[in-house]
């Protein structure tokens, strides 16, 4: 793979390739405007394929958060055309990696040495490269280590990257404006907290920890004496990447395995920690043969007030539906319905809503669930497109919905996407409080 031998720092240098990126993709219009006049029948495929080339090409050489943001788009089938879903994904685990120099120039700043220096053998090629830091493989007292290395400048550019994707993300990806300003400060927090290692250190130690007894999960060990603010060492973990893993076509039962892992992992760091690895993307796990799976990658951690979990998995429970007061001040709680609305925009937005809660709770109204059924994601996403073109939201005065919803609902929809996946059959596990009654009977009669 081509390495990387410079990353632009300056802001005039970073933002002179969301420039460039522009350029490209009006070019790419103009192109195909040309071509249509030749062929009317002529889709926009073409267009969307070579402007998420562009646009990707560009991102990854500026890495950190502009990169970043691809990669949480590429999560949402219902956001981006196809061809933007599957270049943008590649930011995942394999984004343009560093040079052997530059590799070097970090481990002196932090560590005063070079990697031959610390530990017995250090690879200077990365195994995986993403959109924070790469992955390169060491050994030290006989112990392979996996060893993170971010990308110089990707702390410092956080927030200024962001503000110069804005208006890129609304123009050429169709985006609004009012739910990216709404949202922004959440995903600037986020990640800052990913970019700095220490921190993701402790919490690495202390989720990995508390979810030790979680049947078929493996956590690697940390070592702190071998880490830094910018540097992040950890045993090195076997395994396949949800793509390849499949490859392998695994049976039934260990995709079931895995799944119920994955299910168990984020009931548990929601219900029971409050906080969540907030990341679920495939390259964050590691799948094997057995049906065990290893978690990598406790950057993006999401830390859930108890104001927010009361209000936000209360309608969880279908129950609460049946209550239209508490239903209203729980949608009042979490700024699906604000002051400003008309009684008439009120009751609409209550009833889409409940629709949509309906929709997206079904795994939860149900002892066990088959991810792998395809019918209920085609109507998740037909709902998901039918959304996109109400009027009433699109003319909303506010972006709807707490802005703490944003990485819960990213856990969730990423969550579901790889059990689909995996086309896994998991039991549900859930507090016994978001156990409806019509589920509660349906248990009673199964016993």
């Amino acid at each position: 793979m081509k390495t990387q031998n410079h990353i632009p720092t300056t802001k005039v240098a970073r933002a002179s390739q969301f420039v460039k990126a522009g350029v490209k993709v009006g070019g790419n219009y103009l192109k195909h405007y040309g071509k249509k006049l030749l062929d009317p029948e002529l889709t926009r495929e073409e267009l969307h394929k070579d402007n998420a080339t562009d646009i990707y090409n560009a991102l990854s050489e500026l890495k950190g958060s502009a990169l970043k943001m691809a990669q949480m788009l590429s999560m949402d089938r219902n956001i981006l055309p196809r061809a933007y879903v599957d270049q943008f994904a590649m930011s995942q685990y394999s984004a343009p990696p560093l040079s052997g120099p530059l590799v070097v120039k970090m481990f002196r700043t932090y560590f005063g040495k070079s990697p031959q220096q610390i530990y017995d053998r250090f690879e200077m090629e990365a195994v995986n490269a993403a959109s924070i830091g790469q992955v390169h493989q060491a050994w030290k007292d006989g112990k392979k280590l996996a060893v993170k290395v971010q990308y110089p400048g990707v702390a410092d550019s956080v927030s200024s990257d962001l503000r110069i994707a804005k208006p890129l993300a609304i123009r050429l990806l169709n985006l609004n404006e009012k739910d990216i300003n709404r949202y922004m400060g959440e995903v600037e927090s986020k990640l800052l907290e990913e970019t700095d290692y220490e921190l993701e250190l402790k919490r690495s130690i202390y989720i990995s920890e508390q979810c030790a007894s979680i049947p078929n999960l493996v956590f690697p060990k940390y070592y702190p004496e071998l880490s830094s603010k910018r540097i992040l060492t950890m045993d090195w973990l076997d395994g396949f990447h949800m793509k390849d893993f499949l490859k392998t076509n695994p049976s039934q039962e260990i995709r079931n395995r895995i799944g119920q892992a994955l299910w168990d992992f984020y009931n548990y760091q929601i219900h029971d920690l409050k906080q969540v690895h907030a990341d679920p993307h495939p390259g964050n796990f590691l799948m094997r043969a057995d049906g065990t799976m290893g978690v990598i990658d406790f950057g993006c951690v999401k830390v859930i007030s108890d104001f927010f979990y009361d209000n936000y998995f209360r309608l969880i429970n279908f129950d609460m539906l049946d209550d239209e007061e508490a239903t209203l001040q729980t949608f009042r709680n979490l700024e699906f319905i604000v002051p400003e609305d008309s009684p008439k925009e009120q009751a609409f937005f209550v009833e889409l809503f409940k629709k949509m809660i309906v929709l997206l709770g079904k795994p939860f109204e149900k002892q066990t669930f088959d991810f792998g059924d395809n019918a209920y994601f085609d109507t998740v996403y037909a709902f998901a497109e039918e959304l996109a073109q109400v009027e009433e939201l699109k003319n909303s005065k506010v972006a709807r919905g707490s802005q703490h919803g944003l990485y819960i609902n990213r856990t969730y929809f990423g969550l579901y996407s790889m059990l689909n996946e995996l086309k896994a059959k998991v039991i549900t596990h859930k507090p016994d409080w978001l156990v409806s009654k019509k589920l509660r009977l349906e248990m009673q009669n199964a016993d």
